[in-house]
C-alpha cells in the first residue's frame, strides 16, 4: 500500500536519480510551456494569457483527483502523506508578499529557477533575489517567531474546513477550476485578443469540453465510491498492522502507566472511551472522555494527529474489546504512540484498589467484556488514591467510609493518603516512535 519508502527500496543513489530525473522533466515542461519568460507568466495579471492558471489548476484538480481515487481503491494510504501545517496569519502574509513579487519581478521562485537555468539574465538576478530573501528571512524570523508560528491549526484540508466528504470537495474544486478556465478563455479572447464582447463566443472548445467532461466523470467515480472506513483502511494496512494485537505489544500493564505518568519528559494522555455513567463512577486522574463514536470527527482526531512525539496516549475501557477496536480505528486515521490499557479499568481496579465500603466485585461477573464489573457505591470521579497512585496525594481527596486500603508490599511511588501501593512487575513496552517528514514540492 503506498506510499512506499523510495529510500528503502532504490537506496540512497536510486532515490537520488529518480528525484533529479523528476525534476529535470519537471523543469523540461515548464520551460515548454513558457514558465520561463517573464512575459507570459506575467501576462495573467493583464488578463492576456491564462496559461500559468491553466496549468496551475490543471496539476492540482488531476493530483486531487488521483489521490482521492487511489485513497477510495485502497492504494494509498492518505494518513502517511505529509501535509504542511497550516498557520492561517502568516501564510495569508507570505502569499501577499510572494504575490506582490511575482508581479513585480514575473517570476515565482521555481520559474525563477528554469529562467536561470536557460541562462537568462533576468532569471538569474530573480534567483539571486530570492536566496537572499531566504537568507534575511533565517536571519531575522527570531524577532517575528510569536507571528511566524502563530494562528496554527495543524493538518488542515479544505474538506476539514467546508465540513464535506473528500468527495464533495473534489467536486466543488473541479468545478471551480473549470469556471476559471472558461472565464478566463473570454478574458484572454477580450483584453488578449482584443476581440469585442459581441465576438466572444461563450461555448468552450471541443479538446476544453472533452477534457472537463472527463475530469468530472472521474471525479464522479471517486465520489461514488467514498473514502474507506476506519475498519476497511486497517485491513488494508495488513499484517504489519495487526501483528502488535496478535503478539499483544500494544496492551500495556497499569503499573507500567503509572510509572509513565511520573516521567516528566513524557506527556502522558488517557482516553477514556466508556459512558458518562461509568466514567463518574471512576476513572483515571487527569483522563478525558471521549465517545467512540467521535475519534473521527475531525476536531477530536486532530488532538491525536497533531500530538507532539513526546505524547503516548493510552485508551481506556472498562474491559479490552471497545479498546481494542478504538486503537483499530485511531491506528488507521494515522494516530501515532497509541496504547491500550490491558485489562481495562477493571485490571486497573484489581491493582490499585478502591475501599470495599465504595465498590467491591460484582457477583456474578457481567457477561458483556465491556461492562464494568465493580458496583460502586456512589460515584468518586478521580477524587480516591487509587485514581493518582503516582502521586503522594489526591485532588480533593476525602477518606471514605473512615478507612483506607491496607496493602503490603514495597511502596512504588511512596505513600499515598496512608496507602502503600504494592510494586507490580511488568515488561516495558512502550516506545515512542516519531513521523519523519520527507517533504518536497513546488515554491
Amino acid at each position: 500500500m503506498l506510499p512506499i519508502d523510495l529510500a528503502a527500496t532504490l537506496g540512497p543513489v536510486g532515490t537520488a536519480l529518480l528525484f533529479g530525473a523528476i525534476g529535470a522533466g519537471f523543469g523540461a515542461a515548464l520551460e515548454m510551456g513558457g514558465f520561463g519568460d517573464t512575459r507570459k507568466l506575467a501576462a495573467q495579471f493583464y488578463l492576456k494569457d491564462m496559461t500559468v492558471l491553466k496549468v496551475m489548476f490543471t496539476g492540482m484538480i488531476v493530483a486531487a483527483v488521483l489521490i482521492a481515487g487511489a485513497t477510495a481503491f485502497g492504494l494509498l494510504d492518505m494518513s502517511r502523506v505529509w501535509i504542511n501545517p497550516t498557520y492561517l496569519w502568516p501564510g495569508i502574509v507570505g502569499g501577499l508578499i510572494m504575490g506582490v513579487g511575482f508581479v513585480l519581478g514575473g517570476f515565482c521562485p521555481g520559474t525563477s529557477i528554469v529562467a536561470a537555468s536557460t541562462l537568462k539574465v533576468d532569471g538569474m538576478v530573480f534567483l539571486v533575489g530570492v536566496l537572499t530573501g531566504i537568507w534575511a528571512f533565517g536571519e531575522t524570523v527570531s524577532g517575528f517567531q510569536g507571528f511566524f508560528f502563530s494562528s496554527a491549526m495543524g493538518r488542515f484540508t479544505l474538506a476539514d474546513w467546508l465540513g464535506l466528504p473528500v468527495g464533495a470537495t473534489l467536486l466543488l474544486l473541479v468545478a471551480m477550476a473549470l469556471l476559471l478556465f472558461w472565464l478566463g478563455d473570454l478574458a484572454v479572447a477580450r483584453f488578449g485578443q482584443g476581440k469585442p464582447w459581441a465576438e466572444i463566443s461563450l461555448r468552450p472548445g471541443r479538446t476544453g469540453f472533452a477534457a472537463a467532461a472527463a475530469i468530472v466523470l472521474a471525479t464522479v467515480v471517486v465520489m461514488a465510491r467514498g473514502q474507506p472506513t476506519p475498519a476497511e483502511k486497517f485491513a488494508l494496512l495488513g499484517p504489519a498492522a495487526a501483528q502488535p494485537v496478535e503478539d499483544r505489544s500494544i496492551f500495556v500493564h497499569p503499573a507500567e502507566v503509572v510509572a509513565l505518568r511520573k516521567d516528566l519528559n513524557l506527556q502522558v494522555n488517557v482516553v477514556d472511551l466508556r459512558d458518562e455513567h461509568d466514567f463518574n463512577l471512576f476513572h483515571l486522574g487527569g483522563a478525558r472522555r471521549v465517545a467512540p463514536g467521535d475519534l473521527a470527527r475531525p476536531a477530536v482526531l486532530k488532538g491525536f494527529l497533531d500530538a507532539p512525539a513526546s505524547t503516548v496516549t493510552f485508551l481506556v475501557g472498562n474491559g479490552e474489546p471497545a479498546e481494542l477496536a478504538a486503537w483499530k480505528e485511531l491506528k488507521a486515521l494515522g494516530a501515532n504512540n497509541l496504547y491500550v490499557l490491558d485489562g481495562g479499568i477493571d485490571r486497573w481496579l484489581e491493582l490499585y484498589p478502591v475501599p470495599a465500603c465504595i465498590a467491591e466485585r460484582a457477583v456474578p461477573a457481567p457477561a458483556d467484556p465491556d461492562a464494568l464489573a465493580w458496583r460502586f457505591a456512589y460515584a468518586t470521579g478521580s477524587s480516591l488514591p487509587a485514581a493518582w497512585p503516582e502521586l503522594p496525594s489526591s485532588p480533593d481527596f476525602r477518606s471514605p467510609c473512615g478507612q483506607l486500603v491496607a496493602t503490603e508490599g514495597e511502596p512504588e511511588g511512596g505513600e499515598h493518603e496512608g496507602i502503600v501501593w504494592p510494586t507490580y512487575a511488568f515488561q516495558k513496552k512502550v516506545k515512542l516512535k516519531a513521523k519523519v517528514a520527507v517533504k518536497g514540492g513546488c515554491g
